[in-house]
């Protein structure tokens, strides 16, 4: 037997073995298969339980019997039959009055035999609720320049008259008390510094934007860090060198990244401390808008990763709030604003983490065709 015969005979066994319908059924979230028609030709254990209903009842039926035809479902699947690959979408609902509303993430891929169906798998995980709350936290960090505008005013001001008070007493005291008014006149430069930084949220201006080089920006970022506060960090780069230009504010988005790479490195232990910077283009990936029917088309996935202890579980869920901070000496203000930011470009933050593996992801818009790449 020559050795392609042998191969041959070997993937014609494989294919043999191998059970599409057992494979399907095995896997842990729930699964259908529809077909060019709409018609659902296979649930597995997990769908079934998801939508409460037996496969007997369900094979051979519309999928409109299990969700409404208005569903973005359809227009995914439909999606995944025109472009012949796999379509992912975050933060879909999916509800009937048999099991409510779910929250979910859904990915579609199209079967090569038989031609024309549709692999449909749900995913009710966690990342498709904090996606939408991430697309929420613009506003959760907005809610921060009312209170920064009012203390600028109302604590500002008077703090400025009573440093002064404090100077002039200064000369006219003994010297214990002498240090009570210096005292006085270093907790109000804290206070004041700390107002300082809070008034960057009300910065009401429009955002200037442009295609942004992102790995120039991470360069350039790299550069900073590792002269600087990340001396002692291993970096590693994992870039996708065909990744189109970023559209965005080159500025801001080396605020952001800066931002998230001076905590990675404050995160990492003393010896062996690793960061790792990538990019990815995520085809076929849209987030679902809460509240509307819009879809954001967000392809460019930059993570920021270091292999430090992991993030405490009583903050994870307001991580991204204003004063929520792990730092001994932290304003908890540094993640809020990155929020801030990565929202008014019109993309999201999200972030795992265990121990030794804490990623922070953030997705952004790509810049129109033919838009230059602004270096750093």
């Amino acid at each position: 037997m020559t050795r392609r015969a042998a191969v041959t005979l070997v993937r014609r066994n494989t294919r043999d073995e191998l059970d599409p319908a057992g494979i399907l059924a095995a896997l842990p979230d729930p699964v259908l298969v529809i077909d060019s028609d709409g018609i659902v030709r296979f649930v597995n254990l997990e769908a079934q339980e998801f939508f409460d209903i037996s496969a007997a009842r369900v094979v051979g039926t519309h999928l409109s019997e299990l969700i409404p035809p208005d569903s973005p479902v359809f227009t995914l699947l439909e999606q995944a039959r025109q472009t012949h690959s796999s379509v992912c979408e975050y933060g879909v609902t999916v509800e009937n009055p048999r099991i409510g509303t779910h929250f979910v993430t859904l990915q579609a891929a199209p079967l090569a035999d038989p031609p024309d169906q549709v692999v449909v798998s749900i995913h009710e995980r966690t990342i498709a609720r904090r996606i939408d709350k991430q697309l929420t936290h613009r506003g959760a960090a907005r809610s921060v320049v009312a209170m920064a505008a009012m203390l600028a005013h109302e604590v500002k001001n008077p703090l400025s008259g009573i440093r002064g008070a404090a100077q002039l007493l200064e000369d006219s005291v003994g010297e214990e008390d002498r240090m009570l008014t210096r005292l006085i006149c270093d907790e109000a430069d804290r206070i004041v510094a700390l107002v300082d930084r809070m008034e960057v949220f009300t910065d009401g201006r429009p955002l200037e934007r442009t295609g942004v080089n992102i790995h120039a920006v991470l360069e350039h970022v790299r550069r900073v860090a590792q002269s600087g506060f990340a001396r002692h960090i291993r970096f590693v780069e994992r870039y996708d060198p065909s990744l189109p230009p970023v559209y965005g504010n080159r500025d801001q988005l080396v605020q952001v990244f800066l931002n998230l790479v001076k905590n990675a490195a404050e995160a990492c232990p003393e010896q062996n401390g690793e960061i790792v910077l990538s990019t990815a283009y995520q085809h076929g990936v849209r987030l679902a808008v809460a509240g509307s029917d819009s879809r954001l088309h967000l392809p460019l996935l930059v993570s920021v990763q270091d292999n430090g202890p992991g993030i405490p579980d009583d903050i994870r869920a307001n991580l991204f709030d204003p004063f929520v901070t792990t730092k001994r000496n932290g304003t908890g203000l540094g993640l809020a604003l990155v929020a801030k930011i990565i929202g008014d470009h019109g993309g999201v933050i999200d972030f795992e983490s265990q121990p030794r593996r804490t990623v922070f992801k953030v997705s952004l818009p790509v810049a129109a065709d033919g838009a230059a790449g602004e270096g750093a």
